[in-house]
């Protein structure tokens, strides 16, 4: 297993991409491409197995398919029309960063139907076995390396950088807290020995310490956002993240503005008007 820093927006330890028996886990968003290619050099991939579709995470898969055509791509079965044909994903995105978008993600590139590869849960791939762990995504899936029994979570796991705190990322609109605890279940039952972050790195040793602290951090962040509002909420966050060592990678990773309003719309889904 090799990991590689994509140092998005010069930033390190906010990006991991992991290449495991030559497959790409969430290769990061196309700005970081080339700090990407740097690194793995000229030799086709095997192939990308995406968690979801998010641009940190997925960005980057269509510049990656067009540099190297025969590239198949592994995603969930709701995440690869959008892959397919990315229009509305980025007239949403642009909506929220009308001046930076191209700046924080770069050209996002089609991928044709013949690269993508659907899956539901319950494949295995090449000695991946693949779970359908929604909550911070409808179209969420993780990985286990069963040979080395390493987890790729994407943000099911959480955030992780260093020795900061474990962070949840919340942006809308998929959250969904109970969802989000059963996908947790799942991630422990494998009994991984190393979970391995998109936001970053790995982790081995305390999985299931990491897994409970994620689970309490769940309930946490979910009551505070309902008792508080966008900024109340990004301080909160702040507060906890610290000035450390790894607090500007964290904030970059889970930036603290964008992760109310998901967690404020699950609540609006749950609770009874």
């Amino acid at each position: 297993m090799r990991e590689f820093d994509v140092c998005h927006l010069g930033t390190a330890n906010v990006i991991c991409c992991h290449e495991v028996d030559g497959y790409l886990v969430d290769p990061g968003p196309a700005s970081s491409i080339e700090r990407l290619l740097e690194q793995i050099g000229d030799e086709q991939p095997r192939g990308l197995l995406l968690t979801h579709i998010h641009f940190d995470h997925a960005g980057g898969a269509g510049a990656l398919v067009r540099r190297w055509p025969e590239l198949p791509v592994w995603v969930h079965e709701r995440g690869a029309p959008h892959l397919h044909d990315p229009s509305r994903l980025v007239r949403s995105a642009r909506r929220i960063w009308p001046d930076d978008f191209d700046r924080l993600w770069g050209e996002v590139v089609p991928i044709p139907e013949r690269n993508l590869r659907p899956l539901v849960g319950g494949e295995t791939v090449d000695g991946f076995r693949v779970a359908y762990t929604p909550g911070h995504a409808i179209h969420h899936v993780a990985y286990l390396h069963e040979a080395s029994g390493s987890a790729y979570t994407g943000d099911v796991a959480g955030v992780r950088v260093g020795d900061g705190p474990i962070m949840v990322p919340t942006p809308p609109p998929d959250i969904d807290l109970e969802a989000w605890r059963a996908s947790i279940a799942t991630i422990r039952d494998w009994a991984p020995q190393r979970l391995c972050l998109t936001h970053f790195g790995s982790f081995e040793g305390d999985v299931a310490e990491h897994l409970a602290t994620l689970g309490e951090a769940l309930l946490l962040w979910g009551e505070i956002a309902r008792h508080t509002d966008a900024a109340g909420y990004a301080e909160a966050v702040r507060r906890r993240v610290g000035d450390g060592p790894y607090a500007a990678a964290t904030l970059q990773a889970a930036p603290p503005e964008t992760l109310w309003a998901g967690l404020r719309r699950y609540w609006e889904t749950a609770e009874p008007s």
